[in-house]
């Protein structure tokens, strides 16, 4: 990771780690913004029935906790994409509060009511396990699953890491920090080390409770993971 992102990530787990609940209790319902935390979002273009598919598999990061409908994650990055040229659908499959487990119960669910295969799954879970103090092993065997469900079903994946908060102490976060990018070798699948990266540190980007992104911080996330899944989509072979 760049020294950058390693300076985001520690801002993150220490302001993360003091307001824990707000994560924890989120709503994937609780959708409004404040004026100051919004920003004009592109107008879509129509999107071919026969686009590949992208599926947004996370947690409140992925879900747009308290963004409008076109201001989360899923939409801001099928509009860079289109931007680039790169004609997608991208599918919101995220849920605020969710844990690495409560992903892996419904991934299946997810896969099969898909309206067609993915062309790939864009997963990133676990920060509602660092904040909630749940083990690093649990995390680690959730997320093997599911990128073993992933490759059972032979769907690329772009897995966003996520980092533990300073204030768990260095034995967990010598625990969980490589998880991330040890599996993503083991799995061989692209890899964002830090999904808040060059997003956590500038308050503009932030909503209030200094956890998520407002919709300008999303279009900074959507534009960092858009090389990464162009070069996976079979438009951009």
């Amino acid at each position: 990771m760049r020294t950058a992102g390693w300076r985001s990530a520690l801002t993150y787990g220490c302001v993360a780690f003091l307001c824990q609940p707000l994560v924890a209790c989120g709503s994937a319902e609780n959708r409004s913004a404040s004026t100051n935390d919004r920003t004009a979002a592109p107008k879509a273009s129509p999107i071919p029935a026969d686009a590949p598919l992208v599926i947004a598999f996370g947690d409140s990061l992925y879900a747009g906790y308290q963004l409008g409908p076109k201001e989360g994650l899923a939409p801001q990055l099928q509009a860079a994409l289109a931007a680039d040229g790169v004609v997608a659908r991208v599918q919101n499959a995220g849920v605020s509060g969710d844990t690495t487990a409560a992903g892996r119960q419904r991934l299946t669910y997810v896969l099969d009511n898909a309206k067609a295969k993915p062309a790939l799954v864009v997963l990133g879970l676990g920060g509602n396990d660092m904040l909630r103090g749940i083990g690093p092993d649990q995390t680690r065997a959730n997320l093997d699953a599911m990128l073993g469900e992933l490759r059972k079903r032979e769907i690329p994946v772009l897995l966003t890491g996520m980092m533990a908060a300073p204030n768990l102490g260095s034995d967990y976060a010598g625990k969980f920090n490589p998880i991330y990018p040890e599996l993503a070798s083991k799995y061989a699948v692209s890899f964002y080390p830090f999904i808040l990266d060059n997003v956590v540190t500038d308050k503009s980007l932030m909503l209030g409770d200094n956890l998520h992104p407002n919709a300008k911080g999303v279009t900074v996330i959507a534009k960092g993971l858009a090389p990464l899944v162009e070069e996976a989509l079979p438009t951009a072979n």
